[in-house]
C-alpha cells in the first residue's frame, strides 16, 4: 500500500470504529464548555455526544479553539523520522484556519525532512463530509493506490463532495452570524428550517428555507436525487446533532427512493456541534457538483 500515513482531523467526526476500518489517525481538535477545554476525540473521550447536546439544549455555551502549527509538529514529527509519508486531510479552511495551521507546519518540516513526503489537502468539507473524503481516501490506499494516486483523486473529486444540512434550531446559526436575529426570531416563531451546503470553496452557505421538520428533511434527499452520481453504487454518510431519528428518516429515504446500499450514520461531534446546535441532520454523498 505505500509507507504513507492518512491523518484527518476530529470535524471529520469519523466513528471510532470507521477509524479501525480505515486505519487512519484523528487529530482531537478542541472545544470549550462550561470554562473547561475539551477534546474533541471521536467516540465521546472526555465527555460524550449525549451528554455534550444535553448541556447545549439546557443553554450552556460552547465555543471552539483554534489549532496552532505546533500541534501538528508534534503529531507529523515522529511520522517523518520513523520513515512515513503523510497525506493529511484538513477541515475547510472556509470554516477554520485548521490548514493554514497545518501548512506552517509542513513548511517547517519540509526543510528538515527533505526526503520525506508531508502532503496538506484543504478537503473544503466538514463534519462527515470531510469523513466521506477521507473513507473514499483509505479505501484507495486499501486498493494500493501511492500517495501519489490519493492525492491526483482528492483533487479531482473534491468539489463532488455534496454537503446537505438542515438545523432545527436558528439561534445556533445565529450566533454563529450564518442568519440576521430577525431572521432567527420569525424562523423559529413560523417553524421555517433552513436548507444549507457547503460552497466550493468550503463555506457554509443557506440555500433554502422550507416550512416544518419533516420538508427540510425530505430537501436533503432531493438535493441528493438531483445531483447524486450512481446513487446506488456509493457510500453515503448522515451526521445528526443527537437526533438518530431524524437521521434514519434520511437514511429509510435514500434507501427507497435512490436505491442507496451502503450508509453510515453518526454524531455530529462538539466542534461542529457547537456551531449547528442539536437537531442538526447532514446527508453527504458525491455529485455531479456541490
Amino acid at each position: 500500500m505505500g509507507n504513507y500515513r492518512i491523518i484527518t482531523d476530529s470535524t471529520a467526526d469519523l466513528t471510532p470504529e470507521l477509524i479501525q476500518e480505515l486505519d487512519v489517525q484523528v487529530i482531537p481538535l478542541c472545544y470549550m464548555m462550561g470554562g473547561r477545554v475539551y477534546h474533541n476525540i471521536p467516540g465521546g473521550g472526555e465527555m460524550t455526544e449525549q451528554a455534550f447536546y444535553a448541556k447545549l439544549r439546557a443553554g450552556t455555551m460552547s465555543t471552539t479553539t483554534q489549532v496552532n502549527s505546533e500541534e501538528f509538529l508534534h503529531v507529523f514529527t515522529p511520522l517523518l523520522e520513523g520513515g512515513e509519508d503523510v497525506l493529511y486531510i484538513a477541515f475547510s479552511s472556509g470554516l477554520s484556519g485548521t490548514c493554514q495551521s497545518a501548512v506552517l507546519a509542513r513548511n517547517e518540516l519540509k526543510k528538515r525532512f527533505p526526503n520525506r513526503r508531508l502532503e496538506v489537502f484543504d478537503s473544503r468539507c466538514a463534519s462527515m463530509g470531510e469523513g466521506l473524503l477521507v473513507w473514499h481516501a483509505a479505501k484507495l490506499r486499501q486498493q494500493g493506490k501511492s500517495l501519489e494516486e490519493v492525492l491526483a483523486w482528492l483533487k479531482e473529486n473534491v468539489l463532488r463532495l455534496c454537503h446537505w444540512f438542515t438545523v432545527d434550531d436558528l439561534n445556533h446559526l445565529k450566533r454563529g452570524g450564518r442568519v440576521s436575529t430577525a431572521t432567527a426570531l420569525v424562523g423559529t416563531m413560523l417553524g421555517i428550517k433552513p436548507v444549507l451546503h457547503v460552497d466550493d470553496e468550503g463555506h457554509l452557505i443557506p440555500v433554502s428555507k422550507v416550512r416544518g421538520r419533516r420538508q427540510s428533511l425530505d430537501s436533503l434527499v432531493k438535493h441528493m436525487q438531483e445531483t447524486a452520481i450512481d446513487p446506488a453504487g456509493q457510500m453515503v454518510f448522515i451526521s445528526h446533532g443527537d437526533c438518530l431519528e431524524d437521521a434514519r428518516y434520511v437514511e429509510e429515504q435514500v434507501r427507497q427512493r435512490l436505491g442507496v446500499q451502503e450508509v453510515r450514520v453518526g454524531y455530529i461531534g462538539p466542534v461542529i456541534g457547537a456551531h449547528s446546535g442539536p437537531g442538526t441532520v447532514a446527508l453527504f454523498f458525491l455529485g455531479k457538483e456541490r
